[in-house]
């Protein structure tokens, strides 16, 4: 970031590119990241840049460096914890460290009380990483008569478009059905970069785990969703088996 850069607004810009980088790494990166923090290596820090890509990298040599360092060692723990876990606790020190570059900036560019009140404001309008990678956002299902359990979305086809956008086959819905829909829809947040749904984004729902993604996070089109029988998400597609 470059030193004239003093609005709040270009703060939340450089936190929102390495949020989203941090994300991708513990979400639809994550074999690649799991693969690079070999616990026999040295001290290892997951560093998301603005913008929006990711590295695992030793911390750097200088003392104080120019940025606050991520938490170190976070290869340590890879294989001593349950990988959900693990990518947990990445997550929650991942958020520590965003907020610490952000009112890093905010310090050397002195930035006064009401315009620090306006980054944090605009930074707590996002989910944390930790809560997208741990999916407590993830959008509630309900149980039918027989106790399984079913999504309370279209099963159908599991795509979001505007509404005006939708395909016919999808106007079964009736209209308090529709607007339940709609209002669940504003509560969920895309698996991928972790933003709020919108209704002029075309959206795909993981068949597995049932996360929904932005098309184009996870690169899916409107037109190559109408030939997916079955959509795996990222994650799920490259999973291990246990």
């Amino acid at each position: 970031m470059d030193d004239d850069v003093r609005k709040p607004e270009q703060v939340f810009r450089d936190f929102r590119g390495r949020r989203s980088g941090i994300i991708k790494a513990l979400t639809t990166d994550v074999e690649k990241f799991y693969a690079q923090c070999d616990p026999e290596k040295e001290n290892l820090c997951l560093y998301g840049f603005p913008d929006e890509t990711w590295e695992v990298n030793l911390p750097a040599e200088e003392v104080p460096p120019e940025l606050p360092e991520p938490a170190l060692g976070i290869n340590f723990a890879r294989d001593g914890m349950e990988e959900n876990d693990w990518l947990a606790l990445v997550a929650v020190h991942s958020d520590s460290w965003l907020l610490a570059v952000a009112f890093y900036f905010a310090a050397r560019f002195e930035f006064k009380k009401e315009t620090r009140m306006r980054l944090h404001s605009m930074i707590n309008s996002l989910p944390t990483v930790y809560e997208v990678v741990t999916r407590n956002a993830k959008p509630s299902r309900e149980k039918t008569s027989n106790g399984s359990i079913k999504s309370s979305k279209s099963s159908s086809k599991k795509l979001k478009l505007a509404e005006s956008q939708k395909p016919s086959k999808m106007q079964v819905l009736t209209d308090l059905d529709s607007r339940e829909e709609e209002e669940e829809h504003e509560n969920t947040l895309c698996g991928a970069c972790g933003d709020n749904y919108a209704a002029d984004e075309f959206w795909i729902c993981c068949d597995v785990c049932e996360q929904w993604f932005h098309g184009k996070c996870v690169r899916i089109t409107p037109a190559k969703a109408e030939h997916i029988k079955q959509y795996k998400c990222p994650g799920c597609s490259s999973k291990r088996p246990k």
